[in-house]
C-alpha cells in the first residue's frame, strides 16, 4: 500500500491557450490537482493499491474532490474533514510559444494550512503502508502543514517504512514566517524532512533553491542544463542525508512553452552511479524533445508516480530501467490535459521501449 500526503486544490483555467482577460468574464474550466495527490492518481491509474490523506471542508466541492479521488481507486478513509478552512483554489493560464504558463495560487487558510499535526490519525493511515510520499509544497503554505508533513515522516521513519520527498520549491509560497526569507524558510524546514527521507527527487534546480547544491554549467533561466554536473549534485546530497539511498532529478530545458527537451537522471547509492534516461543506441545521454505541448502541470508528478512504480515491479525495478519508465510516464503526461496522468502502463512500457513515432494502433 502506497500513501500520499498533502494538499489537493480546485484547478480553474481558461479553455485552449486563452489568457484570463480573455477568458473573464466567462467560463473557466475546473478541475482538482495537487502534487502528492497527482503521485497517486498516476498509481491508482498504474493499478497500484493506493491511500490519500489530506484535510478537506465539509461542503459539496470537498465531497466532489473525495469522489473523484475514490473513482480513480484511491482509499479516501483518512482524509480529515473538518469545519474551518476552506478548499485552496489555483487559477492556470496555459502558455504557448513564448509566452510562459502562469499560476495564481489562491490557498490562504485552506483546511491543510490549518490542520494541526495531532488532527490526522497517522497511525491508522500507515497501518499496512510500504511507501509514504510527501512533497515541499504542503510544508511550504504554514507552520502547521510543515509541523503534519514532518509529524508523517517521523513516524513512518520509525515505522520501516520508505519515504519519498519530492523538493518542489515553490518561490511564492514559504511566507508563513514573517523575516524569513522563502529560500531560507525551505532550506530550514526541508533539511528536517529529508532527514527522514530514502528516495529524493527534485528538478534541475530544486537542489540549489532548497540545499544551495548548484549544478556547474547549468542555466535553467536560458534553458540550458548541463546534465553530467547533476551526478556531482547528486553526490553532494546524499553526502549531506546519507539516509538518503536514491536521487532523482528531472532535467528540463525549457526551450519555449511549448518546446521543452525532457529527461531526468537516478543516482542510486548502492550502486554508486548515476542512471540517465532517454539514451541514443550508444548509450548516451539524449532526451525527448517534446514539441506542441498540450499541459506540462503535473510533468514532475507524474516523473515521481512512475519512478515509484518501476522501482517497486518487475520488470522495471533495476535503476536503469527504472528511470527509463519514469522518463517516459512523464514525457505522455505533457500531451494529456489536468493533473492526473492517464497514460496506460501499455502506453508507458511501449515508448520506454523506444517506440515513440505516436503512430495511430489499429
Amino acid at each position: 500500500m502506497f500513501l500520499g500526503f498533502g494538499e489537493i486544490m480546485l484547478r480553474a483555467a481558461p479553455s485552449g491557450m486563452h489568457t484570463f482577460r480573455q477568458a473573464l468574464p466567462g467560463p473557466l474550466e475546473c478541475t482538482f490537482g495537487g502534487g502528492e495527490a497527482n503521485v497517486c492518481a498516476s498509481l491508482a491509474l498504474l493499478g497500484r493499491p493506493v491511500r490519500y490523506m489530506t484535510a478537506l471542508p465539509n461542503h459539496a466541492i470537498a465531497d466532489a474532490v473525495a469522489a473523484t479521488l475514490a473513482g480513480l481507486g484511491i482509499d479516501t478513509r483518512p482524509i480529515l474533514r473538518r469545519g474551518e478552512g476552506r478548499l485552496g483554489i489555483y487559477f492556470l493560464e496555459g502558455g504557448a510559444n513564448q509566452r510562459a504558463s502562469k499560476v495564481i495560487y489562491d490557498r490562504a487558510r485552506s483546511a491543510v494550512s490549518l490542520a494541526a499535526p495531532d488532527e490526522y490519525d497517522f497511525d491508522a493511515a500507515l497501518e499496512g503502508v510500504g511507501r509514504v510520499h510527501v512533497t515541499g509544497i504542503t510544508p511550504s503554505l504554514s507552520e502547521n502543514a510543515f509541523r503534519s508533513t514532518l509529524a508523517l515522516v517521523e513516524k513512518a521513519g520509525r515505522s520501516g517504512v520508505i519515504v519519498s520527498c519530492d523538493l518542489n520549491f515553490r518561490k511564492k509560497l514559504w511566507r508563513w514566517r514573517p523575516g524569513t526569507d522563502p529560500q531560507s524558510l525551505a532550506r530550514e524546514c526541508m533539511k528536517q524532512i529529508l532527514a527522514h527521507v530514502t528516495l529524493a527527487i527534485g528538478n534541475e534546480e530544486d537542489a540549489e533553491k532548497v540545499l544551495g547544491i548548484c549544478a556547474e554549467g547549468t542555466e535553467v533561466e536560458s534553458g540550458h542544463i548541463n546534465p553530467a554536473a547533476y551526478e556531482q549534485v547528486a553526490r553532494e546530497v546524499r553526502r549531506q542525508f546519507p539516509n538518503i539511498r536514491q536521487v532523482a532529478i528531472t532535467l528540463r530545458e525549457s526551450l519555449s512553452a511549448s518546446h521543452n527537451n525532457w529527461g531526468a537522471m537516478l543516482f542510486d547509492a548502492d550502486a554508486d552511479r548515476a542512471f540517465f534516461a532517454p539514451t541514443d543506441a550508444e548509450g548516451r545521454y539524449a532526451p525527448y524533445a517534446i514539441r506542441n505541448i498540450v499541459d506540462r502541470v503535473g510533468g514532475g508528478d507524474s516523473f515521481a508516480a512512475g519512478l515509484i512504480y518501476a522501482l517497486d515491479c518487475e520488470p522495471y525495478h533495476e535503476p536503469a530501467d527504472a528511470i527509463r519508465f519514469a522518463v517516459a510516464a512523464s514525457c505522455l503526461k505533457h500531451s494529456i490535459p489536468g493533473d492526473f496522468n492517464y497514460a496506460t502502463l501499455d502506453d508507458i512500457a511501449a515508448l520506454a521501449a523506444g517506440q515513440a513515432s505516436g503512430r495511430v494502433q489499429r
